[in-house]
């Protein structure tokens, strides 16, 4: 039998059946063997070099979905032109293969920024300390989210000018001054100052990864910069999300930008009869004691005085911002028992002078009666 008797007999078998709905059956059984065939290929691939190979099994876990996306329009591209399908059904499914191959160069676009990047930042893993670190990986997390967000503004675009309306619309859209042009470049003037505040960051960092900062009087570390804002996670574990903008339209403090190194302060009042010198030396003493003490920076000075008390201020040094906090506490605490115990004049107190009242002064002041001094006299 020659295959256009078989094809006659299966027609003749199945003629009942719409053309239409054979051709929609042809192109999603070429998709599901085109996703049959990719999972096969994975599996074996994943057995025979998973474990020889992690980054041939990460590299298919990351080009997971452009694969098989790429795959199904593959078949589909075949088995298209052969579906017993009349221009009802041909026409949007030609539209939808188009818009299905844009979206897919932009996700291969984007899946490729993100490679590239994650490959480059291999190289700087530690960003607590390494300065160098900080600053590449916040110009390449901020440069990929930028692009990441360009690409894809642009694929939408591209599939939207695929159909005639929107592309008309959009065409008479832009090309226009009126109104509906200025309520759109209003609308999207928020996200594109922050775009632009995003490659001003990456160029110029004022912030970076993982820099201790105080905004809006609180103080947390940069633990993430996204295309249009900065989450920062704070000292009790909350987040506040900041726009891109904000760092660079209103001022804030950054006490690691070129060095994590801080000085801490620590006030404290004491008594007039405090022996200053001593504490110092026993200041200096216990913070040479401490583990978070990274050797710069210890001393003990008297910056103001009252009519009560004297106040010392001791400056003490630590690697980083958590490390300062800890360092002055511990030295707070120790230098008040210190001084409670080895030096209690020194805790401040209140003096009063106390006078006599105004009976008791005329008592005080009146002389004594003949009486009385007579009976002093005798005795």
């Amino acid at each position: 039998m020659n295959w256009q008797a078989l094809m006659a007999d299966i027609d003749k078998m199945f003629g009942w059946i719409p053309s239409w709905f054979i051709g929609l059956v042809l192109v999603a059984g070429a998709m599901m063997l085109a996703l049959s065939l990719y999972w096969f290929a994975v599996w074996l691939l994943n057995r025979t070099f998973g474990t020889r190979f992690p980054l041939l099994s990460m590299f298919i876990e990351r080009t997971s979905g452009p694969a098989q996306l790429a795959l199904c329009l593959a078949a589909v591209a075949l088995v298209l032109p052969l579906a017993p399908l009349d221009d009802v059904f041909r026409t949007p499914l030609m539209r939808l293969f188009v818009v299905a191959v844009i979206a897919l160069i932009g996700w291969i676009s984007i899946r490729i920024v993100d490679m590239s990047a994650a490959r480059y930042l291999q190289n700087f893993r530690d960003v607590t300390e390494n300065f160098v670190a900080r600053k590449h990986v916040t110009q390449v997390r901020v440069f990929k989210r930028v692009t990441d967000t360009i690409i894809v503004i642009i694929t939408v675009s591209t599939a939207l000018m695929t159909f005639d309306s929107v592309r008309q619309y959009g065409v008479s859209l832009f090309a226009s001054a009126g109104a509906a042009g200025i309520i759109v470049g209003l609308a999207a003037r928020p996200l594109l100052s922050n775009l632009i505040a995003g490659l001003q960051i990456a160029i110029t960092q004022p912030i970076r990864i993982e820099d201790a900062v105080i905004i809006e009087n609180e103080w947390g570390w940069v633990e993430d910069i996204a295309a249009t804002y900065v989450v920062i996670r704070l000292w009790d574990w909350r987040r506040m999300v900041v726009p891109l903008s904000y760092f660079i339209e209103k001022p804030f403090q950054n006490w690691t930008r070129d060095t994590a190194s801080l000085i801490g302060v620590i006030a404290l009042h004491v008594d007039y009869r405090a022996d200053v010198p001593r504490i110092r030396r026993w200041l200096e003493e216990a913070v040479k004691e401490s583990q978070l003490w990274d050797g710069a920076v210890v001393n003990l000075q008297v910056i103001d005085a009252d009519s009560r008390t004297i106040e010392l201020r001791a400056l003490v040094s630590a690697r980083n911002a958590p490390q300062s906090w800890d360092l002055r506490c511990e030295i707070r605490e120790k230098l008040v028992a210190f001084i409670r115990d080895e030096m209690p004049d020194a805790l401040p107190r209140e003096r009063a002078i106390l006078i006599p009242s105004g009976n008791d002064d005329a008592d005080f002041l009146r002389p004594a009666a003949p009486e009385k001094m007579r009976a002093g006299a005798h005795n």
